[in-house]
């Protein structure tokens, strides 16, 4: 059983370290054209809601603290707790996704989504077209981002409840919490994305204007 562990272990972070790579390229490119545009990226950032950012920061940090105890209670082999946990987890995990579905929806209504033809037009405070292209950049990558990371949180849900099933029909225990272990450091991965993403995307904007 330590030898299993210490393969799924293994085999989790080697997955994760994919996950960091391809995420690495996304901010990667980012951090190039927001070197290359920083005035209309800062002036686009404004249309980004910080209330839905921050508020999701904390839903994620929250279910990260549940996550950790439910592994916490697998170890100890505290079947109630366990699976109480879990669905706090599975709770705000739905939030973040409900939260970002009215941030989607609220950018659909402003016509700021770029991927749909009919659903964008720049109004901001540089002047079209020289910067409209450029803005359009900005929301690309921030429905790219924040929809792949959503995405993310969506098989997270799926893992949790596989895991829930399996946590109440007994599975896990002081000898046996392999699965709960691997699953929480997914889920943490999730979250420390978010953590990064919030600031580079919500509050760019923001920053260049007290600064």
């Amino acid at each position: 059983m330590h030898q299993q562990f210490d393969s799924a272990t293994f085999g989790m972070w080697v997955f994760l370290l994919t996950e960091i790579m391809f995420f690495g390229g996304m901010f990667g490119a980012y951090t190039v054209y927001r070197n290359m545009y920083p005035d209309a990226f800062a002036a686009t950032s404004n249309y980004m809601n910080p209330f839905y950012g921050a508020l999701n920061t904390a839903v994620l940090i929250v279910s990260s603290l549940s996550m950790a105890l439910a592994v916490r209670a697998a170890h100890l082999g505290q079947q109630a707790a366990l699976q109480r946990r879990l669905v706090y987890t599975m709770i705000f995990g739905t939030a973040f996704l409900v939260i970002k579905a009215f941030e989607y929806h609220e950018h659909w209504v402003d016509m700021k989504v770029p991927l749909f033809a009919g659903h964008w037009a720049w109004d901001g405070p540089l002047a079209p077209p020289q910067f409209a292209h450029q803005a359009q950049i900005l929301f690309c990558f921030y429905f790219f981002m924040t929809g792949f990371h959503a995405l993310h949180m969506v098989v997270g849900l799926g893992i949790m409840t596989t895991i829930l099933m399996m946590a109440r029909k007994g599975a896990f225990g002081p000898d046996y919490y392999t699965p709960v272990e691997v699953s929480g450091l997914y889920w943490h991965f999730v979250d420390i994305v978010w953590i990064f993403l919030f600031p580079l995307l919500y509050l760019i904007g923001h920053t260049k204007k007290l600064i």
